[in-house]
């Protein structure tokens, strides 16, 4: 009898000891695994306000609510080269650098009218913003990517229908 009870016992420890480092996380942490790219919890939080300035959540769900940051983030680790990962980066990293200058605060605390005034001035490439532009384009091609391929959008807003499409047969037919 004390055999099976060591036995299960040693079983609970062996899976405990196997489960406990993915219970553990780093704070800080991005909160998916890149290979390629390091990300803070900073940047990400960053990224999805900036998401969420682009697509935000209305009769919608918005960017957020979609975690369209999160597949930026893994587009941009699986699909993109090294440059573009690069520039990716330093242009997030400007992001509150541009803000601060502008606004005098961080990108997540200024209203929803300076960000977006702010991401025009980044795509029209004025001041300061010319290191970010790249980060832009990057962002917003994945954002809309993201979004069009959402479960929301496919399954809410686009009826699905075969190739022909119905049978109408009240369909007026020219005369010959």
């Amino acid at each position: 009898m004390k055999r099976r009870s060591a036995i299960k016992s040693l079983v609970i420890i062996a899976g405990g000891i196997a489960i406990m480092p993915s219970c553990s996380t780093e704070p800080g942490k991005a909160s998916i695994d890149l290979k390629k790219i390091n990300i803070n919890a900073d940047q990400e939080a960053l990224l999805a306000e900036i998401a969420e300035t682009i697509i935000p959540k209305n009769n919608k769900p918005g960017a957020k609510e979609l975690n369209l940051h999160l597949f930026i983030l893994k587009m941009v680790d699986d699909c993109h080269n090294e440059e573009d990962q690069k520039a990716f980066i330093e242009g997030l990293n400007s992001m509150d650098k541009l803000a601060k200058s502008k606004y005098g605060s961080a990108f997540a605390a200024c209203d929803p009218k300076q960000k977006i005034n702010l991401l025009n001035a980044i795509s029209k490439e004025e001041g300061d913003a010319k290191g970010a532009t790249a980060f832009l384009k990057i962002a917003k091609r994945r954002i809309i990517q993201g979004f069009m391929n959402s479960k929301y959008v496919m399954t809410d807003l686009k009826k699905y229908e075969l190739v022909p499409g119905r049978y109408n047969g009240y369909f007026p037919a020219k005369q010959a």
